[in-house]
């Protein structure tokens, strides 16, 4: 039963919130061992939660749009009564959260049931989730590959029918890649659209928070019940809430959509490029669209993310190095010690750069890319191949991602499949204008609607 069905049914009354709880726990307890997605569950939270719905049912009350469904979050939102970890060792040892990100919060007051903390890469900074200190997440496609990351654990939690909706983070591409190995549909919105209060930050200055579902509908009620200015948190620049559900079946009549050529073709697989050309063909794409600077802007971000996490960490970095994941913490101590006017220019340049992006969609309301270079590779694998070149792993499988993110443009990473029999997915990047994420959205449903994208079941 997918999330809308199950929404419905629990709406209805023919299935008790407390039932569809039960159910997710069955399905986390008969997984997980082989997936890892989850690092902390939050049982009987999940459980009173999911009986309050029930008893507002039983008096008659309306029910709020995500009413009983069960939910987890990367483990960098504050869960109160849990630590956040972040995905290090380091925070393991830290009190509590004493009280819910603002997020979770929301998530709570529309009615979905909290069932515990994900799996990710170490403070954010990876997109694999081969985490030393909690193990790696494992793709439920195939055991023997990563989910990608860091919100490994939250893509793996959708497409292992663990929970139908999670919470993960993107700062150069932690919902989008992720989605795109695991197959699910994942939301990266506009920067500064959705408060981050209450998250562990990775690269304040680019980071973004969102949703990662099985249907674009949970995507976009998810989305919708986030939305909304936070005045404590000074990176939040959302106004006002602009609600996407209701407009998920406007259509894409007279949307000019265009397929982004040069950089993303080059660095785009032979299968990533099958499933955006199936893309554009359904939704209709006319003509080829040039992303201005694209490598000078995945330069540019990397320099932020190192400087701005090495910063952050570098108190820890001094006096518990050895603590620190292995395969992160040189990268930490180099971005520690980037001099200074690195730093300055790539902000100065991230200004133009955003400009030059932004000026593209005059003539474009959509523009589509692959997501990741390749579908997920194996867990432990150094070296990917893209048309002839070879990448390390780790990095490059936001080489599509990176300078999307950057300009701070909203995306839908849709889930493609192989078509005939077996193989692995791969996600297309919907993207669109700063804070038209209903443009995106309507695009996704129409892709989920002709059935050329969206999840497939498990092997598990």
């Amino acid at each position: 039963m997918n999330s809308t069905e199950l929404l419905h049914v629990i709406r209805s009354g023919a299935l008790s919130a407390v039932q569809a709880c039960e159910n997710a726990i069955a399905r986390i307890e008969a997984t997980e061992p082989r997936v890892n997605a989850f690092t902390g569950r939050t049982l009987a939270r999940a459980r009173a939660e999911a009986a309050a719905i029930d008893q507002r049912r039983a008096r008659g009350e309306a029910l709020p749009a995500l009413a009983g469904l069960p939910y987890a979050v990367k483990n960098l939102f504050d869960i109160e009564g849990l630590t956040t970890l972040a995905g290090s060792k380091v925070n393991h040892g830290l009190p509590p959260a004493h009280a819910d990100a603002v997020l979770v919060q929301r998530l709570q007051a529309a009615g979905a049931v909290l069932l515990g903390g994900l799996n990710m890469d170490e403070y954010a900074y990876g997109f694999t989730t081969e985490n030393t200190h909690y193990g790696p997440c494992r793709n439920p496609h195939d055991g023997t590959r990563i989910a990608g990351g860091s919100s490994g654990g939250s893509g793996a939690a959708v497409a292992a029918g663990q929970v139908p909706l999670t919470l993960g983070s993107d700062t150069n591409g932690s919902i989008r890649v992720p989605s795109s190995l695991c197959g699910v549909w994942g939301l990266k919105p506009t920067f500064g659209r959705l408060s981050r209060r209450g998250s562990y930050p990775f690269v304040h200055s680019i980071d973004h928070l969102g949703p990662i579902a099985d249907r674009v509908e949970t995507l976009a009620l998810a989305y919708d019940a986030m939305q909304g200015p936070d005045p404590l948190d000074p990176g939040c620049h959302a106004l006002r809430v602009q609600p996407v559900a209701p407009t998920l079946l406007n259509g894409l009549k007279g949307l000019r959509i265009g397929v982004l050529g040069g950089y993303f073709h080059e660095n785009a697989s032979a299968p990533a490029r099958e499933a955006v050309a199936r893309v554009a063909q359904a939704l209709g794409a006319r003509g080829e669209a040039s992303w201005p600077d694209a490598a000078a802007g995945r330069a540019a971000a990397f320099i932020i993310s190192a400087s701005e996490g090495g910063s952050l960490h570098l108190a820890d970095l001094r006096q518990r190095a050895q603590d620190f994941e292995p395969l992160s913490v040189d990268r930490f101590i180099a971005g520690a010690l980037q001099p200074a006017h690195w730093y300055l220019r790539a902000q100065r340049y991230r200004r133009v750069y955003r400009d030059r992006v932004n000026a593209l969609f005059a003539d474009w309301d959509l523009l589509l890319c692959a997501a990741t270079p390749v579908s997920a590779p194996q867990i432990g694998q150094e070296w990917i191949e893209v048309n002839g070149q070879k990448h390390p792993t780790r990095p490059s499988m936001g080489l599509l991602t990176q300078p999307v993110s950057f300009a701070g443009c909203p995306v839908v990473a849709a889930p493609l499949w192989p078509q005939g029999t077996g193989g692995l997915p791969i996600g297309v990047q919907i993207i669109a204008a700063p804070w038209r994420e209903d443009l995106a959205l309507r695009a996704a449903a129409a892709l989920q609607a002709a059935g050329v994208a969206g999840p497939k079941e498990p092997p598990l």
